[in-house]
């Protein structure tokens, strides 16, 4: 039997990292494989870490997990496969170990694209650790392959690294869509019900934590240009939904914004939306994008990422400049459209994700695995 360990952070169901683990571990059992996992709780041996309540000490203790991950995580997960030697390692993040590590995205291509400065960057003691860890991992042997999350990531990972040292394979997210489908009329008048939305305006969403990257700003500031939409805010944190409010209230749109803030079920608030809003600066593989698109919702979003190859401008959605009234003017026409043509836009938004589903995006991982089976075979 073929036997995966998935190294990653944190893993459980929901967006990022830990969501695209949980459901790679699902679907993988379920083609019979033996999966099983090494997360940063592992690593520590059960020991919890305390929660800052600042923005600073969040970050320190962010970057300081990623640095113990990368570090002392190593060697206890390598002292992990050891005990497995019969076991393909998929790794997500930080950890420099496994035969395939997927990648998640390349911090230089991420503050290059925010137009980060040299010395913004690099002025991070983190960003620096990140940069030469990365780049030993890349342009070494740590593993046998690099999965990335579009083709354009895998152009990002080249022009910032040179030439690397594992090969590149191409498997994007999938998306469960199961959980994520179009809502029945009686689930979409609930969901607005739930938020005491009636049932004649149009209504945009935005999701994302990191509310800068994400665009927030050219969504809030896109309103007004779309008078008649508006905007469900999913994510972020009190301080910055507070600057983000007074953003909204200061460009005369507050009364159009809602702050949901961080929700675990976002199937609901996708089924009350009428079109889905992410101008982000960039992406390596948003799923959010595709669990919108599964939900029947055209997407209006920049060309980062896997959004180029799934889009079609005009007819599942908009790829857009990150400028407020490029992004606002997408909206404005989506809120224009009749309910037979929104209609028309949510059917095509659905189709155009149905070869990204989780057991096909599994399989190509297995046959991935299943080569490297083979490759040690013969070594």
């Amino acid at each position: 039997m073929t036997r995966i360990v998935q190294i990653v952070p944190h893993i459980g169901v929901g967006t990022g990292v830990a969501g695209v683990a949980a459901n790679l571990e699902r679907e993988l059992g379920a083609l019979g494989v033996q999966v099983e996992r090494f997360t940063y709780i592992q690593a520590r041996r059960g020991k919890r870490d305390s929660h800052a309540r600042s923005r600073l000490g969040r970050r320190i203790a962010g970057g300081w997990k990623q640095v113990w991950f990368s570090t002392v995580g190593t060697r206890r997960a390598r002292a992990f496969l050891a005990e497995r030697p019969d076991a393909v390692a998929i790794c997500h993040n930080n950890v420099l170990a496994g035969d395939i590590y997927v990648n998640h995205g390349v911090l230089l291509a991420s503050m290059r694209a925010r137009g980060r400065s040299w010395w913004r960057t690099y002025r991070n003691p983190v960003h620096d650790f990140i940069y030469l860890r990365d780049r030993f991992r890349y342009r070494g042997r740590t593993h046998r392959a690099v999965v990335a999350l579009s083709e354009a990531e895998a152009d990002a990972l080249e022009a910032t690294y040179g030439p690397l040292g594992p090969r590149v394979v191409v498997i994007p997210n999938g998306v469960d869509q199961e959980r994520f489908r179009p809502p029945t009329t009686e689930e979409r008048f609930a969901a607005r019900a739930d938020l005491r939305l009636g049932t004649e305006e149009r209504v945009a969403v935005f999701v994302g934590h990191e509310f800068s990257r994400k665009g927030l700003s050219f969504a809030i500031q896109g309103l007004r240009y779309a008078p008649t939409v508006l905007l469900l805010i999913i994510g972020g944190n009190d301080e910055i939904i507070t600057e983000a409010y007074a953003e909204a209230t200061a460009a005369g749109v507050g009364e159009r914004v809602l702050f949901l803030g961080p929700r675990s079920s976002l199937a609901p608030l996708l089924a009350a939306s009428d079109f889905f809003v992410l101008p982000s600066a960039y992406e390596a593989n948003a799923l959010v994008v595709l669990e919108a698109l599964a939900s029947g919702l055209p997407v209006v979003t920049t060309r980062t990422g896997f959004a180029p190859e799934v889009i079609v401008d005009g007819e599942n959605g908009y790829l857009v400049d990150r400028d407020a009234r490029a992004v606002g003017e997408r909206l404005d026409e989506l809120a224009q459209l009749s309910d037979a043509e929104l209609a028309a836009w949510h059917a095509r938004a659905r189709a155009s994700v149905e070869p990204y589903t989780w057991p096909a995006i599994a399989r190509r991982y297995l046959d991935l695995v299943r080569e490297i089976e083979a490759e040690r075979s013969v070594a």
